[in-house]
């Protein structure tokens, strides 16, 4: 039986973590400087050497968001090592998700031991958020939270070796926001050579034009009568500049006119294409070429809005019509979407609609214009009303879906059902994250596709109809109306 703490040296000093169920775990190792005083809105600064031994045993503060405001020490990753000892381990690394407002990677629905007992040594982080991370400022460089990111990836790769990790076998994994930010890695030059595969679970198809998100930065800082420089912006409080930003976002909908259908989202904040950090929006990015040597497994549930669509109450005709007019009018809108789907009631073409723009064709059309290998998949396995919603398939992947909650509504069976569904899903990713997940490639033609219900299967794309009405579009950089 293990009984010493682990201790393991990296490049900065000594961590001692702690042997749990088997797992070798470490938290809150500082992997940049805290982002606060002269560093404010700066890219991240390398992390200071410490003498003797650091304990890992806690987890790093959140940063700055509405429910942790004055995080300080925040830019810290936790690492889970089945076997320190090793030297090929493949490397999974986290990135949360949070409609880039909100996460931490202490958060017990994320926590990686499950996933590492697989066999794999897995790495999570934290990264700025909001206006800290996201907000165009100027005199600030853009996507500080993805910055945040590379500067994770690459302790990751100057460290995994001591943790038993292969650090020229790293898999980047993350989900909804976090899926966003990969996408965006895939893009960034910055990023070449840090990570050799790629899992991306409900990437949102939002990226701003830098007039977009300056338009949503000047209207964050009149809340507070402040304009988005970093001179400005550097003297006022985190804790202000969230409380700004919660409520532009209640007042969002005003301003469908000129930020167009991101009002509809619930976040104003996106990665930022601005020509330098990230070049091009994903989509015309991998087109070109872009990330050909990285793998790619990329999907999305089946019922990604339904949660969402709940904000707006019994949904009429007439807020339908208008909401696919104005994501699809130009593929055919409310019309194309009732051809369809002609047993769809108002309410469900509205979810359905929404699904696709945020979600589901976005996730599709970049497996599609990947140049590499790649392989897709879809969660349509549900236990209750919310059906295969948004963020299920990582709690099944995770290991972290309350199983007591799943017997409520769909007895023993479904429980179980779960616990298998969850294992089999890291076995699939575990065997891409070593070269091949075992079912076929995507592909435009034959659109193999991994369905996870209750009996996992291979078919076709199963959103034949909503991959139809948007085939001819062209998903890249958002801008003002």
């Amino acid at each position: 039986m293990v009984t010493a703490a682990p201790e393991i040296r990296t490049t900065a000093g000594i961590v001692r973590g702690s042997w749990e169920h088997a797992v070798a775990v470490f938290r809150g190792i500082p992997y940049a400087q805290p982002p606060f005083g002269a560093l404010r809105f700066q890219p991240p600064a390398p992390v200071r050497p410490w003498d003797g031994i650091r304990n890992a045993l806690r987890f790093g503060p959140p940063v700055p968001q509405s429910s942790a405001p004055d995080g300080y020490d925040c830019l810290t990753l936790n690492v889970w090592s089945p076997d320190p000892g090793a030297s090929s381990l493949p490397v999974l690394v986290s990135i949360h998700g949070g409609a880039y407002l909100h996460g931490t990677s202490a958060n017990p629905h994320l926590d990686g031991a499950t996933l590492a007992r697989t066999g794999a040594v897995v790495v999570s982080m934290n990264y700025r958020m909001g206006v800290e991370g996201f907000a165009h400022i100027t005199g600030a460089p853009d996507n500080r939270g993805i910055l945040d990111q590379i500067a994770a990836l690459r302790w990751v790769r100057e460290n995994a070796a001591g943790f038993g990790g292969d650090p020229d076998n790293v898999t980047v994994f993350g989900q909804s926001a976090g899926a966003g930010c990969i996408a965006a890695l895939l893009a960034m030059p910055s990023a070449a050579g840090l990570f050799r595969r790629a899992i991306t679970q409900s990437i949102p198809g939002t990226y701003f034009s830098p007039a977009l998100a300056g338009a949503v930065s000047t209207v964050i800082g009149a809340e507070i009568g402040a304009q988005p420089t970093i001179e400005e912006f550097a003297e006022i409080h985190p804790q202000k500049l969230i409380t700004a930003t919660e409520t532009v976002l209640r007042k969002m909908p005003a301003y469908i006119d000129t930020w167009g259908p991101i009002t509809s989202t619930p976040t104003p904040f996106s990665p930022v294409v601005d020509g330098d950090l990230l070049p091009q929006a994903p989509w015309p990015a991998l087109a070109g070429g872009a990330a050909r040597n990285i793998d790619l497994l990329i999907g999305h549930t089946r019922d990604e809005y339904r949660l969402l669509a709940r904000r707006f109450g019994e949904v009429t005709e007439e807020q339908a019509t208008e909401s696919l007019d104005r994501l699809a009018g130009g593929l055919g809108g409310v019309a194309a979407y009732r051809e369809g789907y002609p047993d769809a009631t108002p309410a469900q073409l509205f979810e359905i609609g929404n699904a696709d723009w945020l979600m589901r064709m976005p996730t599709l059309h970049l497996a599609e214009a990947h140049r590499g290998s790649c392989w897709v998949y879809e969660l349509c396995w549900s236990f209750n009303a919310d059906g295969a919603s948004h963020s299920l398939d990582v709690l099944l992947l995770m290991g972290t879906l309350d199983l007591a909650n799943v017997r409520d509504s769909a007895g023993v069976a479904g429980a179980d059902e779960a616990v298998r569904l969850g294992e089999q899903m890291r076995l699939d990713w575990l065997a891409f994250a070593t070269g091949n997940p075992n079912w076929p490639r995507y592909d435009p033609a034959g659109r193999a596709t991994r369905i996870y219900t209750g009996r996992p299967t291979t078919g076709p794309y199963p959103e034949e109809s909503s991959r139809r009405i948007w085939q001819n579009h062209k998903f890249d950089v958002l801008d003002l109306q």
